[in-house]
Formats: C-alpha cells, structure tokens, sequence
C-alpha cells in the first residue's frame, strides 16, 4: 500500500482533480442553465433545449479531462465503477483502486464545494440543488434501470473502442458523447448519474441521502455485466490497459509503460 501510494501518488491525486472539474463544470452550466433568475434560463424556456446544452458542455468537459495531460496519465475514470471494471479485468492493481476510488470521492466533494463557495445560494436554489442526481417521476425503480442500461453501453463501447488499434484514439470521443446523449435523455429518468463518485459529491451538500443506493449500485451492475458479456466475446488478453486514452507521451502505472513510450 505504502509502496503505491510513494509510486503513483501524481495519478491520485490527478483522478480527484478530473472529478473535481468534471462536478465544477455540472455546477457552473446547471446555474447557468437552470436557475430562474438566470438570463440564460430566462432566453431558452424549453427545459430540453437547455437538457441538450447542459450534455453539449458536460459531454465536451469530459472529452477534454480525458485528453488532457493529466487524464492521459491517470486513465481519466474519475469512476469508481469505472476503476472497479478494470480491477475485475486485472487491468489495475488492487492498491491503485483503493486509492482511485478515495480520490475520486474527494474529487467530488470538493468540487462542488468548490462551487458552492463560489455560486453561494445560486447553487443551493431547489431548480438547482447542488446538481444531486436524483430519480425523476417514474420513480426508483425505473431509475435503477435505467442507471444499469446506460453505463452497460457505456462500459461496452469503451471496451470495443479502446481495444481497437485503428480505434483506440476515439474512445473519449464516444464516451463524450453518450454523456452527452445520457443528459439530453435519459436524464429525466435517473438524473444520469453512472457514477457514484459524482452523485455523493453533490449529495454531501444537498443532503439527498434516500436513493443514494441506486447510484452505488446500478453503474457497477451495469458496467461489470458490460465486461463480462466482452470477455465472453473476447478474453482478458484483448483489454490492452485500463486508461482511455493510451498511445500519449505519459507513463501507465496499469501496463507499466514509461513516460515517453507511445506503443
């Protein structure tokens, strides 16, 4: 434990950050969106219209934390699911989840802290609520479902493209743009989540404990089966490494590339 922690502790604490900016940017544009007094709200009164923004900008933060130098050093989960997938695929070490995982939990909290000490009641205004991923009117249920869905697409399109050699530079792309397709949907279901991580960093400020369970849950059922159902079609040896972006100019704590190898 100690050994990783003094080995890859830049990843760490790059993985809080990704997450931290990931939830700075949900609260900005959601503030900037969806709160009343906003002169933007106020311009684009049809709530998908302003969904479909919100998944443009969320769906770009995330292709750009991914291509960034930092999420091309860390693997850019700021997921716990998505850490955990790779763990089962014995793609990451069991002392490099657990710490991901940490990071990632901070790395959420703080964000929106972060944007609460920068947006103050703005962000706490109920159209707004910290940006807590909550079920929408079709209840628990149906938003567990659809949590499962979701992130099983998403895990299974990240595994078939990031395997892909002539593929592999798109997978943040693709992943991108479910996010943004996610939102633009599928949000009115579950508040789309697929992240544990995310929504505990805005439940810790919005005080939305109820149905925290479905968000701990339903993305790991949903990207772990989407892992399976790839091993049964490939094999364990056909997922190269646990980062998104990997042929860059930085070193992979998973595979063991040093900085400056890009094969």
């Amino acid at each position: 434990m100690i050994e990783a922690l003094k080995k890859h502790w830049p990843e760490y604490l790059m993985e809080a950050a990704e997450l931290g900016i990931f939830m700075i940017s949900a609260c900005s544009f959601s503030v900037l969106l969806d709160y009343p007094n906003s002169p933007v709200h106020q311009a684009i009164p049809d709530p998908f219209v302003r969904r479909m923004l919100t998944g443009m900008a969320m769906g770009l933060t995330a292709i750009a934390i991914i291509y960034s130098p930092w999420g091309k050093q860390s693997g850019a989960h700021f997921n716990p699911s998505v850490t955990l997938t790779f763990l089962r695929l014995g793609k990451v070490a069991p002392y490099d989840a657990l710490f991901y995982i940490i990071a990632q939990f901070v790395g959420g909290v703080a964000g929106v802290l972060i944007s609460a000490a920068a947006f103050g009641s703005l962000l706490a205004n109920p159209a707004v609520n910290y940006v807590a991923t909550v079920p929408g009117s079709s209840g628990p249920i149906v938003a567990f479902v659809a949590e499962v869905a979701i992130t099983f697409i998403l895990m299974l399109v990240i595994l078939r493209v990031s395997n892909n050699q002539r593929l592999a530079s798109l997978t943040g792309f693709c992943a991108g743009t479910l996010v943004a397709t996610y939102i633009t949907f599928e949000a009115p279901l579950s508040g789309m989540s697929m992240n544990a991580a995310r929504t505990f960093g805005s439940a810790f400020s919005a005080h939305t404990w109820d149905t925290l369970w479905i968000y701990f849950t339903a993305p790991l059922i949903g990207m772990l089966a989407a892992a399976q159902i790839y091993l049964t079609m490939k094999s364990t040896k056909a997922v190269s490494c646990a980062k998104l972006h990997h042929r860059n100019g930085t070193r992979c704590i998973f595979c063991g590339k040093p900085e400056g190898v890009t094969s």
